[in-house]
Protein backbone atom coordinates (compact mmCIF):
# COMPACT_ATOMS: atom_id res chain seq x y z
CA UNK A 1 0.00 0.00 0.00
CA UNK A 2 1.85 3.36 -0.99
CA UNK A 3 0.88 6.34 1.25
CA UNK A 4 -0.10 9.72 0.59
CA UNK A 5 0.08 13.31 1.27
CA UNK A 6 -2.89 15.16 2.57
CA UNK A 7 -3.96 18.53 2.73
CA UNK A 8 -6.70 19.92 4.62
CA UNK A 9 -6.84 23.58 4.74
CA UNK A 10 -8.72 26.50 4.32
CA UNK A 11 -10.12 29.46 6.61
CA UNK A 12 -13.56 27.01 7.56
CA UNK A 13 -13.83 25.14 10.38
CA UNK A 14 -12.75 21.47 10.69
CA UNK A 15 -9.04 20.50 9.63
CA UNK A 16 -8.39 19.51 12.65
CA UNK A 17 -11.52 17.51 13.19
CA UNK A 18 -10.89 16.00 9.57
CA UNK A 19 -7.52 15.42 11.05
CA UNK A 20 -8.31 13.68 13.74
CA UNK A 21 -10.85 11.69 12.17
CA UNK A 22 -8.82 9.85 10.03
CA UNK A 23 -6.62 9.22 12.85
CA UNK A 24 -9.20 7.39 14.80
CA UNK A 25 -10.39 5.55 11.82
CA UNK A 26 -6.28 4.44 11.62
CA UNK A 27 -5.92 3.56 14.84
CA UNK A 28 -8.87 1.33 14.64
CA UNK A 29 -7.70 -0.58 11.90
CA UNK A 30 -4.84 -0.90 14.12
CA UNK A 31 -2.59 1.73 12.48
CA UNK A 32 0.21 3.59 14.43
CA UNK A 33 -0.63 7.44 14.42
CA UNK A 34 1.97 10.13 15.25
CA UNK A 35 0.07 13.63 15.54
CA UNK A 36 2.71 16.63 16.15
CA UNK A 37 0.25 19.95 16.89
CA UNK A 38 2.33 22.70 15.45
CA UNK A 39 2.19 26.05 17.34
CA UNK A 40 -0.78 24.77 19.97
CA UNK A 41 0.30 24.21 23.54
CA UNK A 42 -2.94 24.26 25.25
CA UNK A 43 -5.04 21.76 26.69
CA UNK A 44 -7.74 20.88 24.55
CA UNK A 45 -10.65 17.92 24.80
CA UNK A 46 -9.46 16.07 22.04
CA UNK A 47 -6.20 15.47 24.08
CA UNK A 48 -8.09 13.53 26.74
CA UNK A 49 -9.74 11.22 24.11
CA UNK A 50 -6.62 10.47 22.18
CA UNK A 51 -5.05 8.58 25.66
CA UNK A 52 -7.59 6.05 25.42
CA UNK A 53 -6.11 5.03 21.96
CA UNK A 54 -2.84 3.11 22.94
CA UNK A 55 -1.95 3.44 18.77
CA UNK A 56 -1.83 7.35 19.13
CA UNK A 57 0.85 9.45 20.01
CA UNK A 58 0.08 13.30 20.46
CA UNK A 59 2.93 16.46 21.08
CA UNK A 60 2.46 19.49 20.83
CA UNK A 61 5.14 21.47 19.76
CA UNK A 62 3.78 25.41 20.91
CA UNK A 63 3.32 27.85 24.05
CA UNK A 64 0.18 27.84 26.13
CA UNK A 65 -1.10 30.76 23.87
CA UNK A 66 -2.07 30.78 20.29
CA UNK A 67 0.21 33.03 18.30
CA UNK A 68 -1.89 36.55 17.58
CA UNK A 69 0.71 38.87 16.71
CA UNK A 70 4.21 38.38 15.69
CA UNK A 71 5.89 35.00 16.58
CA UNK A 72 8.54 34.98 19.90
CA UNK A 73 11.35 33.20 20.27
CA UNK A 74 10.02 30.60 22.43
CA UNK A 75 7.43 30.40 19.60
CA UNK A 76 10.32 29.44 17.13
CA UNK A 77 11.87 26.98 19.52
CA UNK A 78 8.91 24.94 20.16
CA UNK A 79 8.17 24.48 15.79
CA UNK A 80 11.75 24.21 14.80
CA UNK A 81 11.54 21.29 17.75
CA UNK A 82 8.38 19.53 16.24
CA UNK A 83 10.23 20.02 12.83
CA UNK A 84 13.35 18.34 14.00
CA UNK A 85 11.19 15.80 16.42
CA UNK A 86 9.60 14.99 12.61
CA UNK A 87 12.67 14.63 10.64
CA UNK A 88 13.67 11.51 12.96
CA UNK A 89 10.06 9.87 13.04
CA UNK A 90 9.35 10.74 9.18
CA UNK A 91 11.77 8.22 7.57
CA UNK A 92 11.93 5.62 10.31
CA UNK A 93 8.57 3.17 10.30
CA UNK A 94 7.80 3.49 13.72
CA UNK A 95 4.39 5.13 12.68
CA UNK A 96 1.78 4.81 9.63
CA UNK A 97 0.44 7.69 9.57
CA UNK A 98 1.93 11.16 10.89
CA UNK A 99 -0.52 13.96 10.91
CA UNK A 100 1.82 17.58 11.37
CA UNK A 101 -1.17 19.64 13.12
CA UNK A 102 -1.52 23.32 12.09
CA UNK A 103 1.74 23.27 10.05
CA UNK A 104 0.68 25.63 7.71
CA UNK A 105 0.47 28.27 10.67
CA UNK A 106 4.13 27.52 11.34
CA UNK A 107 4.87 28.13 7.79
CA UNK A 108 3.04 31.42 7.61
CA UNK A 109 4.38 32.94 10.47
CA UNK A 110 7.75 32.06 9.33
CA UNK A 111 8.81 29.69 12.61
CA UNK A 112 10.51 27.36 9.78
CA UNK A 113 10.43 27.15 5.98
CA UNK A 114 8.11 25.47 3.18
CA UNK A 115 11.67 24.32 1.98
CA UNK A 116 12.30 22.68 5.20
CA UNK A 117 9.10 21.21 5.22
CA UNK A 118 9.24 20.02 2.41
CA UNK A 119 12.80 18.20 2.53
CA UNK A 120 11.37 16.60 5.79
CA UNK A 121 8.35 15.23 4.25
CA UNK A 122 10.16 13.90 1.13
CA UNK A 123 12.45 11.67 3.48
CA UNK A 124 9.21 9.20 4.21
CA UNK A 125 9.09 6.20 3.92
CA UNK A 126 6.29 4.75 0.85
CA UNK A 127 4.11 3.41 2.83
CA UNK A 128 3.65 6.85 5.61
CA UNK A 129 0.32 8.63 4.87
CA UNK A 130 1.10 12.62 6.15
CA UNK A 131 -1.66 14.60 6.80
CA UNK A 132 -1.05 18.24 6.65
CA UNK A 133 -3.11 21.07 8.18
CA UNK A 134 -3.65 24.86 8.78
CA UNK A 135 -5.45 27.67 6.97
CA UNK A 136 -3.07 29.83 4.39
CA UNK A 137 -0.98 26.51 2.75
CA UNK A 138 0.90 27.41 0.43
CA UNK A 139 0.86 26.66 -2.83
CA UNK A 140 4.70 24.33 -2.99
CA UNK A 141 1.63 22.56 -0.67
CA UNK A 142 -1.15 22.13 -2.98
CA UNK A 143 1.89 20.59 -5.48
CA UNK A 144 2.81 18.01 -3.35
CA UNK A 145 0.02 16.75 -1.89
CA UNK A 146 -2.14 13.90 -3.28
CA UNK A 147 -5.20 14.94 -1.59
CA UNK A 148 -6.36 18.55 -1.00
CA UNK A 149 -9.57 19.70 1.14
CA UNK A 150 -10.08 23.23 1.47
CA UNK A 151 -12.82 23.97 4.08
CA UNK A 152 -14.27 27.17 3.17
CA UNK A 153 -16.57 29.38 5.99
CA UNK A 154 -19.79 30.27 4.89
CA UNK A 155 -21.05 30.95 8.48
CA UNK A 156 -19.88 30.81 11.68
CA UNK A 157 -21.41 31.33 14.99
CA UNK A 158 -18.67 33.05 16.05
CA UNK A 159 -19.14 35.93 14.05
CA UNK A 160 -22.35 36.98 16.83
CA UNK A 161 -19.85 36.77 19.30
CA UNK A 162 -20.43 33.18 20.60
CA UNK A 163 -16.91 31.77 22.08
CA UNK A 164 -15.27 28.66 22.16
CA UNK A 165 -17.13 25.71 23.68
CA UNK A 166 -14.93 23.03 25.47
CA UNK A 167 -16.15 19.84 23.34
CA UNK A 168 -16.51 21.70 20.59
CA UNK A 169 -14.11 24.05 19.56
CA UNK A 170 -11.10 23.20 22.18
Amino acid sequence: MNGYIHLYTGNGKGKTTAALGLALRAAGAGKKVFIGQFVKGMHYSELDALKRFSEITVKQYGRKCFIENEPVKEDIEAARKGLSDLAQLIPSDDYDMIIMDEVCIALYYKLFTVKELINVINNRTQNLEIILTGRYAPDELYEIADLVSEMKEIKHYYNKGIQARKGIEY
